[in-house]
C-alpha cells in the first residue's frame, strides 16, 4: 500500500479523482463522507504513506493499524465510480490486522519492548488472514459460473483489445485463448484454496496462482490487486517456512521452541466473546456475498447485490444517452449531457449502474432547483446499455420520474429487464455498432 499511494499521489489520481470532481456518487448509507476541501486530499494520502511504513516496519503498530484502516476505509468510501474489489479486501484485511500480533517479531516494536517478542501467535489469526483470501477466491469463482463466462464472453472481447503487445495481436484473437482464461480462471478461482490447504498440491497450487496474478497485471493493469495476493497466498504454507528459508540462505535463526500443547477445559468469558464475534464475522463474510439472488433479474445487468460480492472482471457495459428535466407547471425543460456535469471516467461508470443514474438524478433535480427557483423539476433518463457486447437496448425506463424514485436496498422497478439474449459460443463481435 505504500508503494499504491505513492502511484497516486505522484500520477495525479489525487486530484483527478479526489479534487477536480464537482459531484460524488454515495454508498448507500454513507452519503455522509465528503472528500476533504481543496488540498487537503494531498495530506490525507501522505498520513496513509506514513502509516504504511509504520505497519511495514512494525513500529506503533496497533495505533497504526487503526489509523491506516479508518483512513483508507474514508479514501475507499469517497466515490462509488472508484470502487475496486481489491480496495474491499484492503479494508477488510487492514481491519482484521488491528487485532493480529503481526508486531512481535521482525518488527521495531519488538526491539524498542522486547517484553512482547513472540515466536508464536493464536492459530486463529492466521486462519482468519487465510479465510478472508480464501473467501475472496472462492466466491470470484462462483461469480464466473454463469452464461456469458462460460461462453467466453467478455475476455472474446477484450483480448483482442490489448495493443501494448502487437506481437500478440494474431494469438489474443483466437477463441480458444478467450475460453481457456475464461476456464482457466474459474477452475483456479474455486479449486486454488483447497489445494493450498492439502500440503501435497500446495507449491502446485501457488505457482497456479502466481502465473494467474502475473498474467493478470500483464495483461489488465489492475495496480496493486496482483503484487497483494502473490504474499497473500504464501499465508497458506506452514508458519515456519519463512525461518527455514532464512537457514536456507545462511541466516543464523533462533531455533524454534516446542509449541506448548492446547489449553483444555472452560472457555474464560473473553474467549467467549472473541469467539462470538470472530462466528459473525464469518457468517457475514459468507452469506452477504449472496445477497444477489434476492433480486430478480441479471446481477451483471442491474448492478443489484454486485458489489461488496467479490464479482470481479466478469462484465463490459457501454451506454450512450442523455437526461431530460422537466419542470411540470411552466413546462421548461433541458437536455442535459453527463459531460456537462461529470468528468469523464464518472460518466462512463454512471452510465451502466443503475444505482449511479438514480443518484446523478436527483442531482440534477436538485440542481436546477437550487439554481432556477422551481419547487419541482421532474427528471428521466433515456440511456441505451451493452452488456458483453449485445445490442444495446433501454436500461432504465425512459418515462418514469427518476426524481421522485426513492433511494433504497429494495428491487428498482424502473430498471428494464435484460431482453437481449446471450452470445453463441463462437460469434465474432460485432463490430459496425
Amino acid at each position: 500500500m505504500l508503494w499504491e499511494f505513492m502511484r497516486y499521489l505522484y500520477s495525479g489520481t489525487i486530484y483527478r479523482l479526489y479534487i477536480n470532481p464537482i459531484f460524488f456518487f454515495k454508498y448507500y448509507g454513507f452519503e455522509w463522507v465528503r472528500p476533504w476541501p481543496g488540498d487537503w486530499m494531498y495530506l490525507h494520502m501522505g498520513v496513509l504513506i506514513v502509516l504504511s511504513g509504520l505497519i511495514a516496519i512494525g513500529l506503533w503498530y496497533r495505533i497504526s493499524a487503526t489509523l491506516f484502516f479508518l483512513a483508507f476505509t474514508y479514501f475507499a468510501l469517497l466515490d462509488q465510480t472508484n470502487y475496486l474489489n481489491h480496495f474491499y479486501l484492503l479494508s477488510l484485511v487492514s481491519g482484521l490486522m488491528i487485532f493480529l500480533p503481526a508486531h512481535r517479531h521482525f518488527s521495531v516494536d519488538a526491539i524498542r519492548r522486547p517484553g512482547i517478542k513472540s515466536d508464536t501467535a493464536p492459530a486463529w489469526t492466521l486462519w482468519l488472514i487465510c479465510f478472508q483470501v480464501g473467501v475472496a477466491y472462492f466466491y470470484g469463482g462462483l461469480s464466473k459460473i454463469n452464461p456469458d463466462w462460460l461462453r467466453g464472453w467478455p475476455l472474446k472481447m477484450w483480448l483482442p483489445r490489448q495493443t501494448d503487445y502487437p506481437w500478440l495481436t494474431e494469438l489474443l484473437r483466437q477463441d480458444w485463448l478467450a475460453l481457456l482464461f475464461s476456464y482457466g480462471g474459474l477452475v483456479l478461482d474455486l479449486a486454488v484454496v483447497p489445494f493450498l490447504l492439502w500440503k501435497r498440491t500446495r507449491w502446485l497450487a501457488f505457482i497456479a496462482a502466481l502465473i494467474f496474478h502475473l498474467m493478470n497485471a500483464w495483461l489488465w493493469h489492475i495496480g496493486v490487486f496482483p503484487w497483494f495476493m502473490i504474499p497473500a497466498t504464501l499465508m497458506f504454507f506452514p508458519p515456519s517456512w519463512s525461518r527455514q528459508l532464512l537457514v536456507r540462505w545462511g541466516w543464523k535463526v533462533r531455533k524454534e521452541v516446542p509449541l506448548p500443547p492446547p489449553e483444555t477445559g472452560k472457555l474464560s468469558t473473553g474467549k467467549k466473546v472473541t469467539l462470538t464475534l470472530l462466528g459473525l464475522y464469518v457468517a457475514f463474510q459468507l452469506l452477504f456475498p449472496f445477497r444477489c439472488v434476492f433480486y430478480p433479474g441479471e446481477v451483471n445487468w442491474t448492478e443489484e447485490g454486485h458489489q461488496f460480492s467479490w464479482r470481479m472482471k466478469l462484465r463490459d457495459k457501454a451506454s450512450v444517452g442523455k437526461f431530460y428535466a422537466r419542470e411540470p407547471v411552466s413546462g421548461k425543460t433541458w437536455t442535459i449531457n453527463p459531460l456537462d456535469l461529470l468528468d469523464p471516467r464518472q460518466t462512463e461508470k454512471m452510465s451502466v449502474r443503475p444505482d449511479m443514474i438514480l443518484q446523478f438524478a436527483h442531482y440534477i433535480s436538485k440542481r436546477i432547483k437550487e439554481q432556477e427557483g422551481y419547487e419541482h423539476v421532474e427528471v428521466r433518463a433515456k440511456i441505451y446499455t451493452s452488456l458483453n457486447g449485445r445490442r444495446p437496448q433501454l436500461l432504465v425506463d425512459p418515462e418514469v420520474d427518476l426524481a421522485k424514485m426513492p433511494r433504497n436496498l429494495k428491487p428498482s422497478p424502473w430498471i428494464v429487464p435484460l431482453e437481449q439474449p446471450h452470445r453463441p459460443f463462437l460469434e465474432k463481435e460485432d463490430t459496425t455498432r
